[in-house]
């Protein structure tokens, strides 16, 4: 009796998963103060714009999953999304805003604190950076709370709702280049999206939009912050 002729063993081909990294909108912070993770800061009227229409754009997209850093102005952002998904959205602590030495202080309105000669201890190394959290640490819980969203949108896409810097520090891990950068030169304005693509666990793409781009102020597109290399964690 001869032997069965061996079947061949399927592929599996992996699951595209697709996880929005979405900025919030504009806040409402007349006095130029660094809010970072401070409470009662809230998005403008014009905020409130930009997040609806980035509710608009998304829509009828195949999101599953919203995830948003627990501070207001994120909250906000995503509340009209997960409305139009009809989603609740789940808060996690890892993708707030990094901390900061300065938050509280005024660079705005015709204030700069870095212009103080107390704050220059705090400007010795741009590279890690001194003056507030290390980018190494952001990096990795915002990479875990990624591939968090990931898992539990698999074949789907997912929304992680966040701030500049964490998600400019992230796109530069996925890219592997280097965390030190000048502020202005970040490609991560008001509710605009910076887009993972996965096959399985695999990065095989990142693109960048702006769907509210033309509701974005001339001066929220340039640094808030710019002298000495000033560390620029949120524009007002």
């Amino acid at each position: 009796m001869s032997e069965p002729t061996p079947q061949p063993t399927p592929q599996t081909t992996p699951r595209t998963t697709l996880v929005h990294l979405l900025r919030h909108g504009e806040v409402h912070n007349p006095r130029g103060v660094l809010y970072g993770r401070r409470d009662g800061f809230h998005l403008s009227g014009l905020g409130q714009k930009m997040a609806q229409r980035v509710a608009d754009t998304l829509g009828e997209r195949d999101i599953t999953h919203i995830v948003a850093s627990p501070l207001e102005r994120v909250q906000e952002t995503a509340a009209p999304l997960a409305a139009a998904r009809g989603l609740s959205v789940q808060t996690d602590e890892r993708v707030i805003e990094s901390a900061n030495v300065f938050e509280g202080e005024r660079f705005g309105a015709g204030k700069n604190a870095l212009k103080r000669p107390s704050s220059w201890r705090h400007l010795w190394n741009p590279f890690k950076p001194s003056w507030g959290e290390p980018y190494t640490e952001i990096a990795a819980r915002m990479t875990a709370a990624l591939h968090d969203a990931r898992v539990a949108a698999a074949g789907h896409e997912a929304v992680v709702v966040s701030h500049q810097l964490p998600i400019w520090v992230t796109r530069l891990s996925l890219e592997g280049k280097r965390f030190f950068h000048d502020p202005r030169k970040r490609q991560c304005t008001l509710c605009s999206l910076t887009t993972v693509e996965f096959e399985g666990d695999r990065v095989v793409r990142l693109t960048y939009s702006e769907p509210a781009g033309d509701l974005i102020p001339a001066h929220a597109r340039g640094a808030a912050f710019s002298a000495g290399g000033a560390p620029e964690e949120e524009q007002p």
